[in-house]
């Protein structure tokens, strides 16, 4: 089972390095880098999701999506793994086992008007310390923050120009990972619930909106569950 993860605003698909590590072994997780950043530094930094995500599925079709895989994204990038998985469904091509969200509020439910204006370098370091995911070092590190800054802001703007479309559900399993003291509403988590017309679930976890860091293990231990449950009626339809 391929675990296909993407970042969240302002992140690079390295963040899932020490998933590798700590998952069992019938778990291949596979980053999935967003231009702009990490290994794919030189290309351009996308403003809208949609263009996005139609360059992040033609790409997976490319690579030939052969076996079975999951879609993984945090905040922004959970957003974006839900419009990956539309645009398999529209290509006629294979569509995810599961859709795994965390820390982000269904696409219906999303309010994000505040980040359609550019917002300046002071207003992105301010935004940085309430979310309390970025370290001291990093927020007082000129050269980290040169860099890491433009990448920011592009992604804001993504959550600003974010339109949601209403279409049929996806005919995947949902299942949903928040932070108790995040400011996400818990109902705008449950309202993934209409996104999909096969099952779904919410974890809560303590933290705030970056537990997948504080809480890793034990989102790891409820991912692993939840694919192994996943995994096991189609080990028996192939007689395993």
């Amino acid at each position: 089972m391929r675990l296909i993860c993407l970042p969240y605003a302002g992140g690079s698909a390295t963040i899932y390095a020490r998933w590798k590590r700590s998952l069992p072994s019938w778990i291949d997780v596979v980053p999935l880098e967003l231009p702009g950043r990490g290994a794919r530094m030189d290309e351009p930094l996308h403003e809208d999701p949609a263009a996005l995500a139609d360059q992040l599925a033609a790409e997976l079709v490319d690579a030939t999506l052969a076996s079975p895989f999951v879609l993984f994204g945090h905040s922004l990038g959970g957003l974006i793994a839900f419009e990956i998985a539309h645009r398999l469904l529209g290509l006629g091509v294979q569509t995810p086992q599961m859709l795994l969200v965390a820390g982000t509020e269904a696409p219906a439910m999303r309010d994000d008007s505040r980040w359609r204006v550019p917002l300046g370098d002071d207003a992105l370091r301010a935004e940085l310390l309430r979310l309390n995911g970025t370290p001291q070092e990093a927020l007082q590190s000129r050269e980290i923050m040169q860099a890491a800054l433009p990448v920011l802001r592009a992604d804001f703007l993504m959550c600003g120009n974010y339109v949601h479309r209403r279409r049929r559900p996806l005919p995947c399993p949902i299942r949903v990972f928040g932070g108790d003291r995040d400011e996400t509403r818990a109902e705008a988590l449950q309202a993934w619930r209409g996104e999909t017309s096969a099952s779904f679930g919410l974890d809560m976890l303590a933290g705030d909106h970056f537990f997948i860091h504080g809480r890793q293990a034990e989102l790891l231990n409820l991912i692993a569950a939840v694919l192994a449950r996943q995994e096991r009626p189609q080990l028996a339809a192939a007689g395993v």
